[in-house]
């Protein structure tokens, strides 16, 4: 989970919601690293987890990753659950929870759709507090910079 968040740091550095992940092969090593850079490259597909089945999926030469970890600071949208389940990865470890979003146990349980062929195994809250508090402060030096931003204009 610390490469994942580490991936989050360069989003945050980006201005970029800061979300990591990487993605781990059958041996533990990383064959795709992730993090948001929806606004950078002007893609809404650009999320952490997207941006890491891509690379894994270049480096294994296979749209299938079975057997696969994803391990990423925030639980998934419902875009990378589907990116998820039709790479066949096999286990998502992740950080925080999104009660507005989140697709593997917040707002549904991704991992035990009745009309997926696939199934994974889900392990939540890994470094929980953590992933949190990195989302929680760069929206909070976010609000403070355009408060400071915005109390620099002046008046018509």
């Amino acid at each position: 989970m610390h490469l994942a968040m580490d991936q989050a740091a360069l989003a945050a550095l980006k201005l970029e919601i800061p979300i990591g992940a990487v993605l781990l092969d059958t041996d533990g090593s990383i064959i795709g690293r992730g993090h948001n850079q929806s606004i950078t490259r002007h893609d809404p597909t650009a999320h952490a987890e997207m941006l890491a089945i891509r690379e894994a999926c270049t480096v294994k030469q296979n749209y299938r990753l079975p057997n696969t970890t994803l391990v990423v600071t925030l639980e998934p949208c419902l875009m990378c659950l589907g990116a998820i389940i039709h790479a066949r990865i096999g286990c998502i470890v992740y950080g925080a929870d999104d009660p507005k979003t989140g697709t593997l146990r917040s707002q549904i349980n991704g991992a035990d759709l009745p009309w997926s062929n696939h199934t994974f195994s889900v392990i939540p809250g890994i470094l929980g507090q953590e992933c949190s508090t990195q989302l929680s402060l760069f929206f909070k030096n976010r609000r403070r910079e355009q408060k400071a931003k915005n109390s620099q204009t002046t008046p018509c």
